[in-house]
Parts: C-alpha cells; sequence; structure tokens
C-alpha cells in the first residue's frame, strides 16, 4: 500500500525523522485556517500518490493565508497522472541550502535490502540513475545486522554526503531505517532530504509503502486506506479475505494458487488476441480451499464488475479435489441465484478430477461450460466474454 506524502511524514514524525510542521486540508477553507496556524510563507501540495507533482501545478508557494486559499482552490481537482487531487498539505516553506536523497527499499532481485543515498536531489531518481550512475550510491542492508550509525555514515560517505552534516545525517538514516522496520515497509524514499542554512537535515518530502502482507501485525495502518479512492471491488474482496486484483479486461479469473492465477492470466491475454483483444479482469486466488462459501464470495466480487462478460474457472485439484470444487461452483450458483448471468468456463484438473466432472455435469447449470484443457478453456473463455461486449 503506497501511502500519500502527509501520511509518510507523520510515520516519519513518530519515529523520530525530522519533518516540518503541515496540516491537510480538503477545502480550500481549510488551506486557509491551515496557513493562518502556520503562519508565514507556506507550501501547498497536491497529495497524490505519484510523482511530477510540481511539474503538473500541484505544488505552489504560498505568501499568506489568503494566498493558500487560491493556491489550494487551484489544485484541488486537479488531475495529475490520472490521480484527482482530494487533499492538498499546508506546511512550511523550508529555506533549502542543498537537497539530498535517501531511501530503503527491497531489493527483490537480490533478496536483501538496499538502501540508496546521493548528494545530488531533488529531481526524480530514475533519471538519475541513468544519466548519472555513479553519482548514485547502492549499499545492501543485511537484513538481521540492519543499520546503526556506522552503517548509516557508510552509506552517506558512498553517496557523497557533505562531511560537515555526514553525522546529522546519519542519525536521521538510522531513524528511517526504524521506520522501515518497525512499519513493516518495502520502501522508505526521502526526496529531498535537505540542509537547511542553519545546518538543520530535515525530510522535505516522504514516499512510503507499506507490506500488506504484514497487515495482520499493523491493525493501525488500516486507518491509512484511502476509502475515497479505493477500488470497491478490491474492498469488497479485502473483506471476504481474498486475495484479488482488479485489472482492466473482460474475462474473469478465479484459480487456486497464485502461480496458477499467473499462467492463467498469461494463457487468457494470449487467447484473446485472436477475439477482439479481449484481457484479463482480475487476479483472484482462493487457495487451497475451495469451499462453497469462498468459491460464492469470488463469484460475488467478479460479477458484479461491469466490464466482465465471462468468467475463467480454472482449479488444479490437489489436497483440495476437485469434487470439493465442483460442489463449490454449484452450491455457489444456488447461493447467488439471479446475480449469477454471466457465462462461466470451468477446467478441472487433478485429484479425482472424474468426480468434479460429473457433479457438474449432473448439475447442468445453462451459465456453466466444462473444457478439459487450459489453452482451450481460456479460448473459449475469450470468446464468451467478446460475444458479451
Amino acid at each position: 500500500m503506497d501511502l500519500y506524502e502527509y501520511q509518510a511524514k507523520d510515520l516519519f514524525a513518530a519515529h523520530g525523522v525530522p519533518v516540518l510542521p503541515g496540516a491537510v486540508a480538503s477545502t480550500p477553507e481549510e488551506a486557509q485556517a491551515a496557513a493562518e496556524k502556520i503562519g508565514g510563507q507556506v507550501v501547498v501540495k497536491a497529495q497524490v500518490k505519484t510523482g511530477g507533482r510540481g511539474k503538473a501545478g500541484g505544488v505552489k508557494l504560498a505568501k499568506d493565508p489568503a494566498e493558500a486559499k487560491e493556491k489550494a482552490e487551484a489544485i484541488l481537482g486537479l488531475d495529475i497522472k490520472g490521480h484527482i487531487t482530494h487533499r492538498v498539505l499546508v506546511t512550511e516553506a523550508s529555506d533549502i541550502a542543498e537537497e539530498y536523497y535517501f531511501s530503503f527499499l527491497l531489493d527483490r532481485a537480490n533478496r536483501t535490502f538496499l538502501a540508496m543515498a546521493s548528494a545530488e536531489g531533488g529531481m526524480e531518481i530514475e533519471q538519475l540513475a541513468v544519466e548519472r550512475p555513479e553519482a548514485l550510491a547502492k549499499v545492501p542492508v543485511d537484513a538481521i545486522a540492519g543499520v546503526d550509525k556506522a552503517k548509516a555514515l557508510e552509506i552517506l560517505t558512498q553517496g557523497n554526503f557533505p562531511e560537515a552534516i555526514r553525522d546529522q545525517a546519519a542519525d536521521v538514516v538510522v531513524k528511517l531505517w526504524e521506520t522501515f522496520v518497525a512499519e513493516d515497509a518495502t520502501l522508505v524514499e526521502v526526496n529531498p532530504l535537505v540542509r537547511d542554512p542553519q545546518d538543520k537535515i530535515v525530510a522535505l518530502d516522504g514516499k512510503v509503502t507499506l507490506d500488506e502482507n504484514a497487515s495482520f501485525r499493523q491493525p493501525k495502518q488500516e486507518e491509512l486506506v484511502d476509502k475515497q479512492t479505493e477500488d470497491p471491488l478490491e474492498a469488497k474482496a479485502k473483506a471476504k479475505d481474498l486475495n484479488y486484483v482488479k485489472l482492466d479486461g473482460e474475462v474473469g479469473i478465479i484459480g487456486n494458487g497464485a502461480g496458477l492465477v499467473m499462467s492463467t492470466l498469461d494463457v487468457v491475454a494470449y487467447a484473446g488476441e485472436k477475439h477482439g483483444g479481449v484481457k484479463p479482469a482480475n487476479f483472484l486466488d482462493i487457495g487451497g480451499g475451495a469451499s462453497a462459501e469462498v468459491m460464492a464470495a469470488g463469484l460475488d466480487v467478479i460479477l458484479n464488475d461491469p466490464a466482465v462478460k465471462s468468467v475463467f474457472v480454472n482449479v488444479f485439484g490437489g489436497i483440495t479435489a476437485c469434487d470439493a470444487v465442483a460442489t463449490g461452483i454449484v452450491e455457489a450458483l444456488k447461493i447467488l441465484g439471479d446475480e449469477a448471468t454471466k457465462p462461466l468456463v470451468v477446467r478441472l484438473d487433478g485429484n479425482n478430477v472424474e468426480e468434479g466432472r460429473r457433479i457438474l455435469n449432473e448439475a447442468n447449470h445453462p451459465l456453466v461450460t466444462q473444457v478439459d484443457t487450459m489453452d482451450n478453456a481460456a479460448d473459449k473463455a475469450a470468446e464468451l466474454a467478446a460475444a458479451g461486449a
């Protein structure tokens, strides 16, 4: 889960990372009140989960509360790379002597954590990495050893941070590592990390991505979910404890096991090329248990997606046998009743497959078509989706 800047900076502050005072506003009047409370010049910043806010007109300086209201009026409702601005952060303006870059992230390719640091902050880090890779230090971090003051100094030295502020910046880096670990984050980024004229180090911006797989031990993070912009189908699936991701296609996908579902997405996308370019509409892994309740919950989410024109149920029976899956499908369709209106293509294989197919044949539901192979089933689901478009 990606956080807004104001949420990231709240987490930073909670772990002792220095940030500037500020307040979130969803109306121009709230922005004006926040500016009055802060006093002096303020910066009004769009709160969207994407970069490039400044270039899009989403970051503006205001000299007084009246101008803060004016700037907020211009930013609220602004579309920045497909993200509509519903809130702004009004924060104290900062005098900047120098800008740096710092981040901790999960390096999946090398199965470790990584610190990235550069004395050249403020610009897009992707651009710096391409144009001047030598200016960006990439330092592996051992998950057990973590980051203490000595390790922080090593990272900053490789990042060419000025020696005069390196010690103070190292204290901030240790706090950022504490944030990274304590909050179960996969990314903690500060760009820019600034040095003010008094040589104070401040996190002027913040970007944090939290690992949703760790949400069971981070119950307070539920409060960080933005209900206003959360996809309603993903919210519904989450409430039913389903592993679901909304995509932009027309063929609903249900499978048991993440690997099988990923393969199913591929074969449906390939088959869809022959049927007008239809694509998978979602990722939905029902896991090892395919009871009637689980299957009904999954179908309920998928069938309520107006973009879905057909559903492909692809199950390989293992611990959960195919007859149990077939029974789950039949009972799920009974539970859903008239809500089930879109064709289902079912491919069963594996443990007790013959009995599973017999159960579906005997039920003879008008919406269900059985296909024996994965490729043929994907083709049929794509064909039905194209016909229903």
